[in-house]
């Protein structure tokens, strides 16, 4: 079983930066492709960006692209989320996942263990 602790949510100004971090244990990290997911209250958790278990391939929600970047440390165990210039509509909990085997996905189901969330607001 995998455990996945997200931190470094927290408030962040329009235009500004914030990086969280999600930290895995309890399974061969480097072996499986991680994405980050967001939701807000009373709404669908949706897709924000997924990184293959080497790094080498990402892929990013239409609304995030040239802004966020998503990468990894499989040293460290670890997977960020660099967020330039967010919106305050970007408000919401941040989760990261670890994506099922085999599979190369953004939809909810492609994934099979989440982090309990870090929130991130966005102030105007």
């Amino acid at each position: 079983q995998v455990q996945l602790v997200e931190s470094g949510g927290g408030l962040v100004q329009a235009g500004g930066s914030l990086r969280p971090s999600c930290a895995a244990s309890g399974r061969t990290f480097s072996s499986y492709a991680m994405g980050w997911f967001r939701q807000a209250p009373g709404k669908e958790r949706e897709f924000v960006a997924a990184i293959s278990w080497s790094g080498g391939s990402t892929n990013y929600a239409d609304s995030v692209k040239g802004r966020f970047t998503i990468s990894r440390d499989n040293a460290k165990n670890t997977v960020y989320l660099q967020m330039n210039s967010p919106k305050p509509e970007e408000t919401e909990v941040y989760h990261c996942a670890v994506m099922s085997p085999g599979l190369w996905g953004w939809d909810n189901k492609d994934y099979d263990c989440w982090g309990q969330g870090t929130q991130i607001t966005v102030s105007s």
